[in-house]
């Protein structure tokens, strides 16, 4: 059954909805409501990583998160993820009680395997092009599926070689991230080239901007109909996780999906 990931952006400056949740009242209004959407997982951010975002530093980053996270903990049972690079994050959230780390890095920073290792959360690698610093750069790939499938290869690799078990790991092919709008949508559609890595696919389309490349829209308020449809799709071919700003509406769409994939 796909899972539904509801979207927290605890920021200033978010693409979509950068300031309107990050105070502890509107933050706690979302999630009431993702929860009776039927979201099965929160997500929460509280570094934005849309382009020319400002970094944030590990401090602020805590100081954020240190202030929303126990409230939403106390708030439901759902698991939470905390969607973060830092490894000094990373281990605060895991003391925290969350669920899954989300590293948009794939545990790449300096200390970010050894924070994760010694537990048993959930870990979702997302591929990224080199670093953080260029993450919206538009490399040139001879085939943007076969070069995010080597990296799920190694990354793989290097996470069980440290000792983190495989079963805890989930792959992100990073929509969005480092590719132009046609390379994010050859990879939605070659989305099934990653069954053969037998890991649960996640996938974080929402309302982004090779969606809107396509639609001719200019901004994230008009890319709620094409997000569903590239989520039902990505259903269809096999995620497992949709994440989302929409739980509601994502919520029908892929209950359609499931229902029909099921029959």
């Amino acid at each position: 059954m796909v899972k539904v990931v509801g979207i927290l952006n605890v920021t200033p400056d978010s693409f979509y909805d950068g300031g309107r949740h990050n105070s502890i009242t509107s933050a706690q209004n979302l999630v009431e409501k993702m929860i009776s959407a039927g979201a099965d997982m929160i997500d929460i951010g509280c570094e934005s990583t849309r382009p020319g975002s400002e970094k944030v530093s590990i401090q602020d980053e805590l100081n954020r998160l240190s202030k929303i996270l126990p409230v939403i903990r106390s708030m439901t049972n759902l698991p939470l993820s905390i969607d973060t690079y830092k490894p000094e994050v990373m281990s605060y959230a895991i003391n925290e009680g969350v669920n899954m780390i989300n590293d948009i890095f794939a545990l790449r920073a300096p200390g970010a395997i050894e924070a994760v290792k010694n537990n048993d959360v959930d870990i979702c690698l997302m591929h990224l092009h080199e670093s953080i610093h260029s993450m919206h750069e538009k490399p040139v790939y001879q085939n943007v599926t076969q070069t995010v499938y080597d990296f799920f290869s190694s990354r793989i690799d290097v996470c069980t070689k440290a000792g983190i078990e495989r079963s805890r790991l989930i792959l992100d092919p990073g929509f969005g991230f480092s590719k132009k709008a046609e390379e994010n949508f050859k990879l939605l559609k070659e989305l099934k080239a990653f069954e053969s890595l037998d890991l649960p696919i996640y996938v974080g389309v929402s309302r982004k901007r090779f969606i809107g490349s396509l639609l001719q829209t200019d901004t994230p308020d008009d890319r709620l109909i094409g997000s569903l449809i590239a989520a039902g799709w990505a259903c269809q071919q096999g995620a497992a996780y949709i994440r989302t700003h929409d739980v509601g509406e994502t919520r029908e769409a892929v209950n359609m999906a499931n229902a029909i994939l099921n029959r």
